[in-house]
């Protein structure tokens, strides 16, 4: 370099050369030092590592995906029996009773649950009467519904209540339920219209209660007891939900990591054909 420099001013030229600040030169020493750090084993490497890694958190996502749907499916089962159950308690009622929903009138909602509530407030805050986020998911016991289902009549007046709730058909399926539970004055007017309460009359009654306690009654417990089965339905629905999609993330993760083996194995394979590629070149020319 001096003896370069020394030619180029007997030549009369004159050279100006670009000394780097101090801080230049730490910031390209500490760039270096991150590269090494980065790829400790040289350029080549930096892509199957990239691969092993990504493949390390794909495998533990799908232990987790697996994990997650063998839970729903234990829990599914155990409820799953519930609800089969369940489902005789209320549909005696609709077959004695009738399923016929009253006039139309303003629409009130008791909503139960945290999503129920974030899907109806932009639309329907004011005809929210009430909302419940306390219901105990496992285990969902008939007592609770119950005290539930007399909290509501007590403080919400109708003259039909409609329970909308997912009804629960296997694994991948499920379909939108409407039950109509009318009250006890609308069953009297339906009575003496001649509709399917009125077949009440054909029935002898023992102990003394008047028609009008037995509708109340009736109706009390209907509620309650569709409500039970709506729990439950929904219950069942969110977990076969659950592990379906659980069931989808697994075999989505194994066919990435199929394709990330494949990647990887293709990686690795010209990464070792470069690498003799350039010993032979070198043994060569040591040679010739």
């Amino acid at each position: 370099m001096a003896m370069a420099m020394a030619a180029l001013r007997r030549e009369g030229r004159r050279v100006l050369l670009n000394t780097p600040s101090p801080a230049a030169t730490m910031a390209a020493l500490s760039r270096a030092a991150s590269q090494s750090q980065i790829a400790p084993l040289g350029a080549r490497s930096i892509s199957t590592q990239i691969v092993r890694n990504r493949m390390k958190s794909v495998k533990n996502i799908q232990k987790i995906t697996k994990a997650m749907k063998m839970v729903a499916a234990s829990k599914l089962r155990a409820v799953q029996t519930r609800t089969e159950n369940s489902r005789g308690l209320w549909q005696p009622f609709t077959a004695l009773l009738g399923d016929a929903p009253s006039p139309e009138k303003e629409s009130k909602y008791v909503i139960l649950g945290e999503k129920g509530k974030v899907q109806l407030i932009r639309d329907s805050r004011k005809h929210i009467e009430m909302t419940v986020s306390e219901l105990q998911k496992n285990p969902i016991n008939y007592t609770q519904v119950a005290v539930l289902a007399d909290d509501i009549l007590k403080n919400v007046e109708y003259d039909a209540i409609r329970v909308v709730f997912n009804k629960f058909q296997s694994v991948i399926s499920f379909r939108p339920t409407l039950a109509t539970i009318l009250s006890p004055e609308v069953m009297e007017k339906e009575s003496e219209s001649g509709g399917k309460v009125g077949q009440l009359d054909s029935y002898e009654i023992e102990g003394g209660e008047t028609k009008s306690e037995i509708l109340q009654n009736l109706t009390e417990f209907q509620f309650s007891c569709v409500m039970y089965n709506a729990v439950l339905e929904n219950a069942c629905s969110e977990l076969g939900a659950r592990m379906s999609a659980m069931d989808s993330s697994s075999r989505n993760a194994g066919e990435m990591l199929d394709r990330l083996t494949l990647t990887y194995n293709r990686t690795r394979q010209a990464s070792i054909t470069t690498e003799l590629t350039e010993i032979i070149s070198g043994a060569s020319a040591l040679e010739g």
